[in-house]
């Protein structure tokens, strides 16, 4: 098993493993999305078995008036096949250590309602829920 940063050759990789969470996502747009992030410095990280993408994070240092500097992940997913085998407990703590490397003060994310299994894991790992995300559609 390695955690490593995941290059832009992967991306299709990366897609396969996103896509479980994010269905309505196409690989063209996937793949424009992650062009576009590049400016906010987004990484993609990965957790490799034997050259295959088992866990995936895509996160990026961020600073703002209220989490101060940050680790944002936007993205954690495990592939379906391998859930519940620790992989995203493993995720967690290289982030953690990539955030303290980083000299980010918190790791923030957040998640949709209907995730409930998602958000007793994250609150397993120490994560608080501390506010509400709010979303206008134009």
């Amino acid at each position: 098993m390695q955690i490593r940063e995941l290059n832009l050759k992967e991306l299709f990789s990366a897609y396969e493993v996103v896509s479980q969470l994010r269905t309505e996502l196409s690989y063209k747009e996937f793949e424009d999305l992650i062009y576009d992030m590049r400016h906010m410095e987004y990484k993609m990280f990965g957790i490799m078995e034997r050259d295959v993408l088992i866990t995936y994070a895509g996160v990026s240092v961020q600073t703002n008036l209220y989490h101060k500097r940050h680790l944002y992940v936007f993205d954690l997913v495990t592939d379906e096949k391998h859930r519940n085998e620790n992989y995203g407990a493993l995720m967690l703590e290289y982030l953690s250590d990539y955030a303290k490397t980083c000299m980010c003060k918190n790791i923030v994310l957040s998640s949709g309602f209907a995730r409930e299994d998602a958000h007793r894991f994250y609150e397993k790992h120490k994560f608080e829920k501390v506010s509400y995300v709010f979303l206008k559609r134009l």
